[in-house]
């Protein structure tokens, strides 16, 4: 029976530097996978999903047959009922897409050791039980702002705050340094997950 990859979610919040700890994690052999992305392919490939979102929201969700991702944005965010009734949409497909993923690695021939996947909500979902270890990216307010386009007070009122996350993530990295600076922490926790128990 071939060993099943340690399964390791990364989480925090807007603009603390998820996707770049992913990127790192993949640099140093691990096998990865961003919930974002898989959100992105079920918007373009899942045809009950599009389907769900016309009929929820109207035809002019939709731009030249591809769902229109800025259009829902400004929807849910200005009202907390869609962005509910969205998660509840999306969350359980995702979760089944990366259980999937993680079934398909642990078959192969020589599967590798951990597996990481990119998780914005892991704990307001509940959704840590899944994994053998967390490692939570924070930073910041300001600096997270900084970082991305989106606004990050649209979702931190229903946030578990940083502290909170922190107390129950297996590995906490506050990223206020260099790309280099994450990429070491990377290393680092890869190394401790050799010795996991």
């Amino acid at each position: 029976m071939p060993r099943r990859p340690l399964a390791v979610g990364i989480t925090g919040g807007i603009g603390a530097g998820k996707s770049e700890a992913l990127k790192a994690f993949a640099r140093h052999g691990a096998a990865t996978i961003s919930s974002d992305d898989i959100v992105h392919r079920l918007l373009r490939e899942d045809e009950a999903v599009r389907a769900a979102l016309v009929e929820r929201f109207g035809p002019e969700v939709m731009a030249d047959g591809e769902v229109d991702r800025a259009a829902i944005g400004e929807i849910v965010f200005e009202d907390r009922d869609e962005l509910v009734w969205l998660e509840q949409l999306l969350h359980p497909r995702v979760a089944r897409e990366y259980l999937a993923w993680r079934d398909q690695l642990a078959a192969l021939p020589d599967p590798p050791e951990v597996c990481v996947t990119e998780v914005p909500l892991l704990y307001e979902v509940g959704a840590d039980e899944r994994f053998d270890a967390v490692v939570l990216i924070t930073a910041p307010k300001q600096l997270r702002i900084a970082r991305t386009d989106v606004p990050v007070e649209q979702r931190s009122d229903r946030l578990i705050p940083d502290e909170e996350k922190a107390k129950r993530a297996d590995f906490v990295y506050r990223n206020t340094g260099s790309l280099e600076d994450l990429d070491g922490f990377v290393a680092s926790v890869l190394d401790n997950l050799r010795r996991w128990p």
